[in-house]
């Protein structure tokens, strides 16, 4: 090779690649049960930061694909990401496991405090309580929401974003059904996408 030939450029700078840890059926039994009983007002804030932060065994955008596959899912959307998740990790049993810890527990405290709630449902003040109750799941799934949102921010995924918004407007704002406005986003999503990766290709 010539001397005077330019130097080679450098790497690109890959991001490290993510630890995967294998949770056992008991690990998953027990970290989705804390889950379920931490979540008052919502589980989706819990199981975000049990999976991504907490216990590392998903990356965000990792968390973000399975629950948006768990949305086309018939049922809550939370009980099908339990039952992916730790099918993804522990086959049948794992995903039975992480979906009886998330369902078990709760179930039974819900069954006692309908009974409660039967007697004494109609006091005052349990109704404000419920109410301050309602206010703070509201800024849980808020939050929860822009930490979803930031790897798309970090990427400068623009047309990702446009999408959100999109979607956001049609449903949020001008109450369009949700499944008329899906049957047209995830083609048009996927079809961005696709012609994204042919761009960079290219």
């Amino acid at each position: 090779m010539s001397s005077d030939s330019p130097p080679a450029a450098p790497a690109p700078d890959l991001p490290a690649s993510h630890p995967r840890i294998q949770p056992g059926l008991g690990e998953l039994f027990v970290a989705f049960a804390k889950m379920s009983l931490a979540g008052f007002g919502g589980v989706l804030v819990w199981a975000r930061r049990g999976i991504v932060e907490q216990h590392r065994w998903m990356t965000a955008d990792e968390f973000n694909e399975t629950f948006a596959l768990c949305h086309f899912l018939p049922g809550p959307n939370i009980v099908n990401l339990s039952f992916v998740f730790g099918s993804r990790f522990r086959g049948l049993a794992g995903g039975i496991a992480a979906f009886a810890g998330l369902v078990g527990p709760p179930m039974l405290i819900a069954i006692v405090l309908a009974a409660l709630y039967k007697h004494y449902g109609e006091i005052e003040a349990l109704r404000r309580t419920l109410a301050g109750v309602s206010c703070a799941a509201v800024g849980l799934l808020l939050s929860v929401m822009l930490k979803m949102t930031m790897p798309l921010v970090k990427r400068r995924d623009l047309a990702g974003l446009a999408m959100l918004v999109a979607v956001f407007v049609a449903i949020g704002l001008l109450r369009l059904p949700l499944a008329e406005v899906l049957l047209v986003a995830v083609p048009a999503s996927l079809a961005v996408t696709l012609l994204i990766r042919q761009r960079v290709r290219a």
